[in-house]
């Protein structure tokens, strides 16, 4: 690839959890962050962003950590880049954005060389960097997926997602820190809830393996981390219900928040007014699923 070369990864968005698929269950939704990729002459890499301004050196560290796992996986020649992202994914929303990045700077370094990492390269490299791969798996594969590590291996099911699902996303315009929710959640769960969260789990995984998505229904409480997580959220419990009576098969916190996100058949509009009525100083989109993972091209080579 020449220096003039760019690469341009589209990354969906991701809702992660489903309720009680802690670190496990995610899905991908119609709603994109891009990252354009350009080869520097040094090694520094530089970073443009409009989504990531207030945060940038942050942003900068994450993506240098990026690269750094990317050229140690692969073994190449390290080199720089000058990377820009931006797109429809909020930060620290509880939709995926550190993946948008993170898989948007890989992806691009990888077609830049001339793809060495098949998917699931990549999808060990970003799992690895996020510490659990819920959101990665999805952002990479599209779909509903279940994922988690055996061995050094990420093991990734997916399976695609019918075009009649909506899924309703209300995004307050406040953000929840991961490391602060994660704080939130327990270190030991009775016999009880650990049944409880089992079964919805297992539940919640054969409904989208079979199709059988009316099955989804009451199978999004959860006793392991939204409870917890709740108070950073006020009036979760009461948006998700409302979601529920105006139409909607389930809902849930997605990832740590602080995004709600509820699932729907029939009736998604009617389902939006009711969630934003609870809070009105959120947005809401009604999204469909996205069953094609990352997209990635490259120009000017």
């Amino acid at each position: 690839m020449t220096s003039a070369a760019v690469a341009t990864v589209r990354v969906p968005g991701t809702t992660a959890n489903l309720g009680s698929g802690f670190d496990t269950l995610g899905l991908a939704v119609a709603f994109y962050n891009r990252a354009k990729v350009r080869r520097r002459a040094d090694r520094r890499i530089e970073i443009t962003s409009p989504i990531a301004e207030a945060s940038r050196a942050g942003a900068l560290a994450m993506l240098e950590e990026a690269a750094g796992a990317f050229f140690k996986k692969t073994r190449r020649a390290r080199f720089g880049a000058d990377i820009h992202l931006s797109g429809d994914v909020p930060i620290a929303r509880g939709l995926g954005s550190s993946v948008t990045a993170r898989l948007g700077c890989v992806a691009g370094l990888n077609a830049l060389c001339g793809s060495p990492l098949d998917r699931q390269g990549l999808l060990e490299v970003v799992a690895a960097l996020e510490g659990h791969p819920d959101n990665a798996a999805p952002a990479v594969f599209g779909g509903f997926t279940a994922a988690g590590f055996i061995g050094d291996e990420v093991r990734c099911l997916r399976v695609p997602l019918p075009g009649r699902i909506r899924l309703v996303t209300l995004i307050p315009d406040f953000e929840v820190s991961t490391p602060e929710a994660r704080k939130r959640v327990p270190q030991t769960f009775s016999k009880a809830d650990t049944i409880h969260i089992l079964n919805r789990s297992s539940l919640v995984t054969a409904a989208f393996a079979t199709g059988r998505l009316e099955a989804l229904r009451g199978c999004f409480d959860d006793r392991i981390h939204q409870p917890y997580r709740a108070p950073l959220i006020p009036g979760m419990d009461a948006i998700l219900a409302a979601g529920v009576k105006a139409g909607a098969v389930g809902g849930w916190l997605s990832g740590s928040g602080s995004t709600l996100m509820c699932l729907a058949l029939d009736q998604a509009e009617a389902v939006a007014k009711a969630m934003q009525r609870k809070m009105l100083n959120a947005a809401v989109h009604v999204l469909k699923p996205d069953n094609a993972g990352l997209k990635v091209s490259v120009t000017g080579g």
